[in-house]
């Protein structure tokens, strides 16, 4: 892979509470990870993206940090990174690490100093701001997780600023001293010899200075995208507590930064329902981030051909210059399989799978989508997650995609020795684990190997560029055009065959089972399934 390795690269992300167990604890860990990353190479992905392992109290498990330069003891040492990057690299694969810098925990040291008194060496290192008269809050501004975004802090007498939790305080990007310390822990890793970052809310690290209350939204404007229908979070447009222009600075600092290390990358997670792209085109512009997600896929509305369009066509033009990285699931949301798909067998799924690795853009896959894992059944009991318990029934949180890694049909799934987990197994995974798919040519794991071979021996596909973007209320097609030959793409979204013209002439490819049928002009897709033609002369 060369300087641009991550352009139509596909990354791999873990959630290392869930994905091995070494210890016989219950809980996955680095040395886990080492020990599965012969499962992940054999995927033929390029990158391992892992969420944090960093010190934390694990309030919201490892995205509320402590420590940036010290790995949680629950997770290992900074020589099992050490050796998990070193194993990583012999087997050709890149590693990303999730970088929380909007917000740390209440326990992290600058915080600990901050909240002392208003005259201390880190008193504005955070977001402070005096009560109204009334001693209510200073605005209207929520949190994401429930409530009011200001908690009061009696030794200050005054309000701190959390997105999130009340234990997740926001730092003061205005202040260059935090900025400062921000860009070294960048350094840190970097000089470790880490790949690249994935940065969590990257659109949450500015606020605005005069603490404007956010307007309200109407009820037809709102957008489940970001927090859950009955979430108050929806009915704010949120124009003041994030999507600063200062922010568009800060990351071109930390883009020079990335610059004097060859081969890095980042990839910014845009979390926002009403500008997501709009944001996106700001952040991917020259010298800033090299990619950004939103979460136009991730949504829970059903994916479409015409859905799928729209949001190609208004990255291209809302982004012109800068390159996607696309998601169908990952630690947030609930798992695909479940949000998106209505069939009971498998092609759907493998649609949706060829349609992400054929877009134009680089792509994510979560641990577990591999198999095809629907979202686990995790009783009110054995909740972890804060924001499910606060919001428990009607929205029951994050830990259904969670759940532990099956790797084969013991107890434990092959995840771990312990008794318990730290999130129960559900019992419809065991049937879908690893060992149980290697014995079964058509298993979903055998097709994401084979569509990922069919695409790297396709150049258009990881890297060309987008061309006749069409839909109808059926099928998506599109070209992509590459330096050694442009591929048709054709998708159906339907559970009925579906006909559509092609004058071309081509050759029909054999992708992991597809069959499409090219003659007299048309082009017949099976239902829930995917067409591509090596496109012969001019395209």
């Amino acid at each position: 892979m060369g300087q641009d390795w991550w352009r139509g690269g596909v990354i791999y992300q873990i959630y290392p509470r869930s994905y091995q167990d070494s210890t016989g604890n219950g809980q996955g860990d680095l040395n886990g990870i080492t020990q599965r990353l012969d499962h992940i190479a054999s995927l033929g992905v390029d990158s391992v993206w892992i969420s944090p392992f960093f010190k934390s109290p694990m309030k919201d498990f490892g995205y509320d940090v402590s420590d940036y330069r010290a790995i949680d003891p629950s997770f290992g040492t900074l020589d099992d990174f050490d050796a998990l990057l070193a194993r990583a690299h012999e087997l050709g694969l890149k590693i990303m690490i999730d970088l929380v810098l909007s917000h740390t925990s209440d326990q992290h040291d600058w915080f600990v100093q901050s909240r002392q008194s208003n005259y201390n060496q880190k008193s504005d290192w955070y977001v402070w701001a005096d009560p109204k008269p009334d001693g209510t809050p200073p605005n209207n501004w929520l949190s994401i997780f429930g409530g009011s975004a200001w908690q009061w802090e009696p030794k200050r007498e005054q309000y701190y600023l959390h997105n999130f939790l009340t234990s997740q305080p926001d730092l003061n990007f205005h202040n260059p001293d935090v900025q400062d310390a921000l860009l070294d822990v960048v350094k840190f890793w970097l000089d470790r010899g880490v790949d690249g970052f994935r940065l969590d809310t990257i659109n949450f690290y500015f606020h605005d200075q005069k603490l404007r209350d956010n307007p309200a939204l109407l009820p037809d404007e709102r957008n489940a995208s970001i927090a859950p229908a009955v979430n108050p979070y929806n009915h704010q447009n949120h124009l003041y507590d994030k999507n600063q222009p200062e922010n568009l600075r800060f990351l071109e600092r930390l883009r020079a930064m990335m610059d004097l290390y060859d081969d890095r990358t980042i990839v910014g997670e845009v979390g926002d329902a009403q500008y997501g792209l709009d944001i996106v085109g700001q952040y991917t512009k020259p010298g800033r981030v090299h990619m950004c997600y939103a979460f136009d896929f991730l949504s829970p509305e059903p994916l479409t051909a015409q859905k799928t369009r729209s949001v190609l066509s208004d990255f291209a033009n809302k982004a012109p210059d800068g390159w996607p990285c696309w998601a169908l699931s990952n630690h947030d949301v609930v798992r695909h399989a479940t949000r998106l798909s209505t069939a009971t067998d498998n092609a759907q799924q493998c649609m949706q799978a060829a349609l992400l690795l054929s877009m134009e853009g680089s792509a994510c896959i979560y641990q577990g989508e591999e198999l095809g894992l629907p979202e686990a059944n995790v009783p009110f009991e054995a909740l972890q997650d804060p924001y499910g318990i606060t919001f428990w029934p009607e929205f029951k949180g994050r830990d259904g995609c969670r759940t532990p890694m099956v790797w084969d049909d013991t107890a434990q799934a092959g995840f771990s020795s312990a008794d318990k987990t730290w999130l129960p197994i559900d019992p419809q995974h065991l049937t879908m684990s690893v060992a149980h798919q290697e014995e079964k040519n058509d298993s979903m794991l055998h097709f994401y190997r084979q569509f990922l071979q069919f695409r790297k021996s396709h150049t258009a596909l990881v890297s060309g560029k987008t061309m006749a973007l069409n839909a109808t209320q059926s099928v998506l097609d599109f070209i992509r055009n590459g330096d050694s030959g442009d591929i048709f793409c054709a998708f159906n979204f339907t559970d009925k065959p579906q006909t559509i013209p092609f004058e071309h002439a081509g050759d029909v490819l054999t992708a992991s089972g597809f069959t499409p049928r090219l003659s007299n002009g048309a082009l017949t897709i099976a239902p829930h399934a995917a067409a591509f033609v090596a496109m012969k002369g001019n395209s």
